[in-house]
């Protein structure tokens, strides 16, 4: 055996591991996942036996369904002003930890720390701050009284809601999203920042001029991550406002914060519609691939023209 196809064997021999683990979990499930949209499949028709083959059926019945669609629009709403909401505060943060600060470091470690819990826990702890905290505050002091309102917290209407999730997913993630913009803003050499110092540049000329534009590699990453992020999000969702509060549409009442991953496990645990959750998941699954190649694509084009 030469030395060549020995290092081959060993590297294969270090894959195999992830590369079994990566089929099982995400390869197969993902093509048994589309078969059973295809499918009648439920709690009740799991045996091979019982399947039959109903077509486009599940995700006719999908397009059909109100809160099918509902769900579709207030993710994209949300996750639209949640990948604003997070890259702003981002960098934001990350100037300021780059700048001369004392202590930046633990700034940086501070803004850090909420991106480590979990978001079934977090969604909690901001329900209790907006049921709760919020409100207690508004008691306390006389010109903010408006706050103690029941009919004023945040998780009692639909708007107010969808703005306190975007709080919460804004508090959680721009830490993360920052360290990434610290790394590119340090990776910008300090020659041309001193070299537009000299010529009389201000600092909103050399953000302009020079920061942003060298920038452009993070912001692709970081927008594909809030992105992806966004669109998917389920656990701040289910614990923080349930899907709720109830509004009306068509005629019909539906949850008004219900986002697209929590519509498809209420579709699939609640109403026990497995087999049209599956196909929601598929739909799912593409649209929120083809808008991540569309936002790769446009990010990296604007790479070449900075």
């Amino acid at each position: 055996m030469t030395k060549k196809t020995e290092s081959r064997l060993v590297f294969w021999i270090f894959l195999a591991p992830v590369l079994i683990a990566f089929l099982m979990v995400m390869i197969i499930p993902f093509f048994l996942g589309t078969y059973y949209a295809f499918t009648n499949w439920t709690s009740s028709a799991r045996a091979d036996s019982a399947l039959k083959f109903v077509g486009l059926s599940n995700f006719v019945s999908s397009f059909k369904d109100p809160a099918f669609f509902y769900s579709f629009g207030i993710t994209f709403l949300y996750t639209f002003l949640n990948m604003i909401a997070i890259n702003v505060v981002a960098f934001l943060l990350a100037m300021l930890v780059t700048g001369q600060l004392r202590l930046k470091n633990v700034y940086r470690v501070g803004f850090f720390v909420p991106n480590l819990i979990g978001g079934l826990i977090l969604g909690y702890i901001w329900q209790f701050i907006f049921n709760n905290a919020i409100p207690s505050l508004g008691k306390a002091i006389p010109f903010l009284n408006f706050m103690a309102d029941p009919n004023n917290l945040m998780l009692s209407k639909n708007t107010t809601a969808l703005i306190a999730m975007i709080i919460v997913g804004t508090w959680q993630y721009a830490g993360y999203i920052m360290m990434i913009y610290v790394a590119a803003i340090e990776n910008i050499p300090q020659e041309l920042i001193e070299a537009s110092k000299i010529d009389g540049a201000t600092p909103w000329i050399r953000l302009r001029a020079i920061t942003l534009p060298l920038c452009a590699q993070a912001f692709t990453v970081t927008m594909f991550l809030t992105l992806v992020n966004s669109f998917k999000q389920f656990d701040v969702n289910v614990s923080l406002t349930s899907g709720g509060p109830s509004t009306m549409l068509f005629g019909q009442p539906i949850l008004g914060t219900e986002l697209l991953a929590l519509n498809i496990y209420n579709t699939a645990f609640i109403s026990n519609n497995l087999s049209i959750a599956q196909a929601r998941a598929v739909v799912f699954f593409l649209v929120l691939a083809i808008i991540s190649l569309i936002q790769v694509y446009v990010n990296k084009k604007k790479e070449i023209e900075l």
